[in-house]
């Protein structure tokens, strides 16, 4: 304590320590804002604000693009969301547009799932199934005449329904593959499950960057650190309060500008002399596309997920419908000769009624197989192999932009940032050293 209290005086002083603390303040300006500007790029995940009394009156008033910035004003509360979660959906649709459509279709992308391995798997669990949806189907809409059918002929509807069971099943998974474009939307998929769980935006950028993410918080001390020696020999030269303030400024500016530089540009590789200079992600790009490569595949663009879509998506009915229309001949060459009896005790009408209850039940024992964890795990990986390997041979300039397009429009906001906070702290070493 009694040597803390020996220096004290100098820093008050006009004396050498208050000058020589001016580069390790730009130091310390050029981390923090790299570090924040890192951390406002991710968090919060959600908007978080404070609710300021007659605020949300101005809403209306307000451009809407101005309420959809991470920084702004949303249901009457000024404050922040993480650049990359508040784009989330965006990037999903970026991605898709500059990304994943030139790295395969969707017919591709279903394709490299194996048609014919989920016909199997699905004809594994099915089998056991079968008996008891046809049982079920015909009990609770006609069980008096159900009840009155011999047993013979329940049985030879029931093996029928077996045998043709693996032709309808490669006739459904078939038929999704060829009219996979008209069944599914890939780009709506993957917009609605990065809005709806904004994680996996962050997760791409913290897994991808990991190692370019640390570096660049600590290279803003290296460069504030340089940066402070001029402005040392400056604050000789123009002895006034306002010099390191100024400085502040640049300081804060030029260290997010160059953090956000060094990740993504120049695109394209560039020499000067022995040295090599492309952006840091870009780089990379060949250990980059194997990391992006296995999220999209292990939480994106899923077995699962792609039967969710298909069954439940906006165009699940046109699914229903085209296992419907296998189902129809299936269910008319089961009943075989009985079926001319069988309609006219049941009704034209009902007898369709029971060919479309089969094929709700259908749906129900095709996406079962879909949700099992270790086929999917399975499966991904062909999808994972298609993104990586297309990725790695994608130009520059693409795998730039299906990167970068999540900040691209928001960038302004982290330069901001970094020079108010370089204000902040230049005003800061002001008040305590008096330069």
């Amino acid at each position: 304590m009694a040597i803390l209290a020996s220096l004290l005086p100098l820093v008050h002083t006009s004396g050498w320590v208050q000058y020589l603390t001016v580069p390790l303040f730009t130091g310390v300006i050029g981390y923090v804002t790299n570090w924040s500007g890192v951390w406002m790029l991710f968090y919060p995940i959600t908007f978080k604000g404070l609710r300021i009394p007659g605020l949300g009156l101005l809403a209306p008033f307000l451009p809407r693009r101005l309420q959809q910035v991470p920084l702004g004003l949303r249901q009457g509360k000024f404050g922040w969301q993480g650049i990359i979660p508040s784009r989330a959906a965006k990037m999903g649709s970026i991605a898709i547009d500059k990304g994943l459509s030139k790295l395969g279709s969707q017919s591709e992308f279903y394709q490299q799932l194996d048609p014919n391995a989920i016909a199997e798997h699905i004809l594994a669990t099915a089998r056991q199934e079968i008996r008891a949806v046809v049982d079920r189907i015909m009990a609770r809409t006609y069980p008096a005449v159900w009840a009155n059918v011999p047993q013979s002929v329940r049985e030879t509807i029931h093996d029928r329904v077996q045998t043709q069971l693996p032709l309808i099943v490669h006739q459904v998974t078939d038929g999704i593959g060829e009219n996979i474009d008209q069944l599914l939307d890939v780009k709506l998929m993957v917009i609605k499950h990065m809005e709806a769980d904004p994680t996996l935006a962050n997760k791409i950028f913290q897994e991808v960057g990991k190692k370019e993410l640390r570096m660049i918080i600590n290279f803003g001390f290296v460069f504030g650190f340089l940066l402070g020696i001029p402005l040392l020999f400056l604050t000789f030269v123009v002895p006034q309060w306002w010099v390191v303030p100024v400085a502040g400024i640049i300081i804060g500016y030029l260290t997010n500008w160059l953090a956000l530089y060094v990740i993504f540009e120049p695109v394209n590789p560039v020499r000067i002399g022995p040295l090599r200079l492309q952006g840091l992600f870009i780089r990379r790009q060949h250990d980059v596309s194997a990391i992006y490569g296995s999220i999209i595949a292990d939480d994106i663009i899923t077995l699962q997920n792609i039967g969710d879509e298909l069954f439940d998506g906006e165009r699940g009915d046109r699914t229903s419908k085209m296992i419907e229309n296998y189902l129809r001949p299936a269910v008319d060459r089961a009943v075989g000769m009985a079926k001319l009896p069988v309609k006219v005790a049941m009704g034209a009408r009902s007898y369709e009624q029971i060919t479309q209850s089969m094929a709700v039940e259908a749906t129900g024992f095709t996406r079962a197989p879909l949700q099992d964890e270790e086929f999917n795990r399975l499966q991904s990986g062909n999808i994972r192999n298609l993104i990586t390997s297309r990725m790695r041979v994608m130009n520059p300039v693409d795998f730039a932009e299906t990167l970068r397009s999540a900040i691209r429009e928001d960038e302004w906001l982290l330069i901001l940032h970094g020079a108010v906070l370089g204000l902040a702290a230049g005003l800061l070493h002001t008040v305590i050293f008096g330069v």
